[in-house]
């Protein structure tokens, strides 16, 4: 092989590297280039992730009662205890309510985790209203700490009679490898 074939084989090398090390590249800052461009399309906005509502003024229909029942689970990897301080509760449409959650850390190391709401019957979802809730954000746990959380929480008085009982129900997923990476 000539001095001139050797140095063309050198420089095919040299560039194939370099494509290989510019794709790698590429590849890895793929995720966070993801994480902007949705963070700007969907304005932060988590889907799944509920928004608080205006507290609106409603004629509490006191002669209706609607059964309203809490219950919460804890996703099979996050390590918490995790309970509704009310178990059921009869309110009048139209009137604010503000119950307690409690919610703890189990282990020894900081915690991340995500309340994922919902609503049983799904129609009903229409009329409950949460102007309060943990589940608006991640919640930040210390070693072993535990909080009392809040939810306010209206039923819209046009909810239809056939609705005598609703279920808000919560899952909290530990999001701590997800919110590191951020």
């Amino acid at each position: 092989m000539n001095n001139d074939t050797h140095q063309k084989n050198v420089k095919l090398v040299r560039t194939l590297a370099l494509v290989a090390v510019g794709m790698f590249g590429f590849g890895y800052a793929l995720v966070p280039l993801y994480d902007v461009m949705c963070d700007l399309v969907f304005k932060k906005e988590k889907p799944g992730i509920p928004v608080a509502a205006e507290e609106i003024i409603y004629n509490v229909d006191k002669n209706r009662e609607v059964t309203v029942e809490f219950m919460t689970t804890v996703n099979q990897s996050a390590p918490m205890l995790f309970r509704s301080e009310t178990k059921k509760m009869k309110i009048h449409p139209g009137e604010y309510i503000t119950v307690y959650f409690y919610a703890e850390n189990k282990t020894d190391k900081i915690m991340v985790a995500q309340a994922i709401p919902s609503i049983s019957p799904g129609p009903a979802a229409e009329y409950f209203k949460k102007t309060e809730c943990f589940c608006f954000t991640e919640q930040t746990f210390k070693a072993r700490e535990g909080k009392t959380m809040p939810v306010r929480f209206v039923v819209n008085p046009e909810i239809p009679e056939q609705y005598k009982t609703i279920t808000l129900a919560y899952t909290f997923f530990d999001n701590t490898e997800t919110s590191v990476k951020k």
